[in-house]
């Protein structure tokens, strides 16, 4: 089956349309579009969990989808995942994102990123091991790398029948207010009325 790509989705309403009759019609492919890109995120989610859940891995989904996923408006593109940091659940987390199609963006092994983790993280502000589809940019997975997921708490969601481990509210808002940018203080502000 081939989807349209969010990006490739996105385009269709930046072209002239002739057999779009006026706004009103054009206002339904904008709805349609949005909810076929919601949808096709929330299966590559499930793509990337069933990959984890496969390898028996510790994670947290984290970042935007968490927000979401707790019930906040908010788009995002790319996954955050909070896994353990030891060198062995590195690597598994590795061969279960390459084995859905997505490769390293930078070169880089999860044999070196436990390494030189520190290193990384001190010297170049790398947060976050980022996954990319090079078939399709828009599928990216970020393996965050400041905290091991054993210290957060999290929460279990169903989707679509499967078990999905959330970042709790009070872990999201931590990590949120520790980051600091726009974004993620808007985050915090959506989340604190969750409570």
């Amino acid at each position: 089956m081939h989807y349209l790509t969010p990006y490739q989705a996105k385009r269709l309403t930046h072209h002239n349309h002739p057999d779009l009759a006026d706004q009103q019609d054009r206002g339904l492919l904008l709805l349609w579009l949005h909810k076929y890109i919601l949808y096709i995120q929330m299966i590559f989610l499930l793509e990337v969990i069933k990959a984890f859940r496969r390898a028996k891995l510790s994670y947290a989904v984290a970042g935007g989808y968490a927000v979401s996923l707790h019930g906040a408006v908010r788009g995002t593109l790319d996954i955050d995942l909070m896994v353990s940091l030891k060198p062995k659940h590195l690597a598994a987390a590795e061969a279960a994102l390459q084995s859905i199609g997505l490769r390293s963006r930078i070169p880089v092994t999860a044999e070196e990123i436990s390494q030189f983790r520190q290193e990384y993280l001190k010297r170049r502000n790398l947060i976050a091991w980022r996954f990319v589809d090079p078939r399709d940019p828009t599928r990216m997975v970020d393996l965050l790398l400041l905290e091991d997921v054993s210290k957060q708490s999290t929460i279990t969601k169903k989707i679509s029948g499967v078990p999905v481990q959330i970042l709790s509210i009070p872990s999201l808002i931590k990590m949120k207010k520790a980051a600091a940018r726009h974004q993620d203080l808007e985050d915090v502000r959506a989340l604190e009325r969750l409570r």
